[in-house]
């Protein structure tokens, strides 16, 4: 069980990762024998063939996340997720991981802003299994304080270990939430300590009674399997489970922001100094949308490995930074955000690399971009989408991810088409609407020593 920070808690996996990633789910998406179906009670299933071994990936997304929390109780969600491990009438406490582990399988699952995932792996006979334990636990969840305030203590020394022990998580926490002046986003999908020490048995059943149902998720199957045989058994296992009413799903509109927001923070746990910048952006679902295909080049453009714009002017020529990257997820239900880091390189002040960055910006803004640039940047995006496919879990998590946030498999399997159709004027059309000062909130870490 863990919470995966997405781009809000500034963890970067690498563009290069995402691109991969996104390119196998792209190949698994386009092809022919992909299963896609819904059951009478509302859940979404797909099925991704790949018989190279005997062994399937499973996953369960609920569509509801720690943006679907109500004010006073951040936290909820990924609360809830480690409470799906405490067991049903069925399978008592232990039982949902033991079972799996004994038969050489593993299981995990994860919770961000948009969804909440439980997926496991195991052998293509394993299977039947898994798809039972997790139907039972869809709606069979039992639970009282003895399992809830244990548990409490543990999501509290993970927020410990993860965000208070981790100076680069605690600004990151305290940017978004000056990024983002009224929408849910704000608030850390680990929650605030002080609300987490008052989530208790109440809260998460009601939360779970609201969210957890067939009409409100979708089943991933990726493997050695067929659809034929994935249908029949999501019918016995799942068929049975009854639809329920949910609740509206709520992403609150951001008003006009009048004045940029800076923070600055120094903690003796730092060695290396860093810069970073956050500008609020549209999404595939919300703001300006025709923007999110050209922001995806733009970052590729800007931040996108050593060739990029930033990497060459700033770690290259002027040798001012040890490190840059952009980074921007369109996939947010709500609005997102478009996000710059650097690095200073030792002898060298944040402030100057700040200057360093904003010249470069400048520059784009005035000038633009060159048609063959674009046409560079979207060529390595759209190279990715040829590499082989070398997990279960790459098609599954993106196609789930997509699923969950509105979009769908022809969403997918176009990417590398929508992309390759992003003209010069639309990236710096993009570029001129989100890298807007007003718009932006900036974090500065420094060593506690640093005047």
């Amino acid at each position: 069980m863990n919470l995966i920070p997405s781009r809000r808690a500034w963890i970067v996996a690498g563009m290069a990762v995402a691109a991969t990633l996104f390119a196998i789910a792209v190949q698994a998406a386009s092809k022919p024998d992909v299963g896609h179906f819904t059951l009478g009670n509302g859940l979404e299933v797909v099925v991704v063939p790949d018989r190279r071994a005997p062994v399937v990936t499973h996953m369960v997304w609920y569509k509801v996340g720690s943006a679907d929390e109500t004010a006073g109780h951040s936290g909820l969600a990924h609360f809830l997720e480690h409470l799906m491990f405490k067991g049903t009438a069925a399978n008592p406490p232990g039982a949902f991981s033991a079972l799996i582990s004994q038969t050489g399988g593993r299981n995990n699952a994860f919770t961000t802003e948009d969804y909440t995932v439980f997926h496991e792996t195991v052998a293509r006979d394993g299977l039947d299994m898994v798809m039972r334990l997790e139907a039972d636990r869809m709606t069979g969840l039992v639970l009282d304080d003895s399992l809830v305030l244990p548990e409490r203590q543990v999501i509290l020394e993970e927020r410990r270990m993860r965000i208070d022990n981790q100076p680069s998580a605690l600004l990151g926490e305290q940017l978004m939430a000056g990024l983002f002046l009224n929408a849910s986003y704000r608030m850390p999908t680990i929650g605030w300590e002080t609300e987490m020490r008052g989530l208790g048995t109440v809260d998460a059943l009601a939360f779970y009674r609201s969210w957890y149902m067939p009409n409100n998720a979708i089943l991933i199957v990726a493997g050695d399997v067929t659809t034929a045989e994935v249908r029949e058994l999501a019918e016995r296992h799942f068929g049975p489970l009854p639809a329920r009413p949910l609740p509206p799903r709520l992403r609150l509109d951001e008003p006009p922001h009048q004045a940029a927001v800076r923070l600055e923070m120094k903690s003796a746990r730092v060695a290396q100094p860093s810069w970073r910048r956050a500008y609020l952006a549209p999404s595939y679902n919300a703001g300006a949308t025709e923007h999110a295909y050209p922001l995806q080049v733009l970052a590729e453009i800007l931040g996108g490995g050593t060739t990029s714009r930033l990497y060459r002017a700033l770690v290259l020529d002027k040798s001012v930074a040890l490190s840059v990257d952009a980074d921007y997820g369109a996939g947010s239900l709500g609005l997102g955000s478009f996000a710059l880091y650097a690095s200073p390189k030792p002898g060298v002040a944040v402030g100057d690399l700040e200057a360093a960055i904003e010249v470069e910006l400048r520059r784009l803004l005035e000038q633009g971009v060159e048609a063959d640039e674009v046409a560079r940047a979207e060529q390595r995006m759209q190279a990715a989408a040829i590499y082989s496919e070398d997990s279960l879990n790459g098609p599954a998590n993106i196609i789930g991810a997509a699923l969950a946030t509105g979009r769908s498999l022809d969403d997918v399997a176009a990417w590398p088409a929508r992309i390759g159709a992003v003209t010069a004027a639309q990236v710096i059309a993009a570029a001129r609407a989100v890298l807007v000062e007003r718009n932006s909130a900036t974090g500065i870490l420094l060593p506690e020593h640093t005047s």
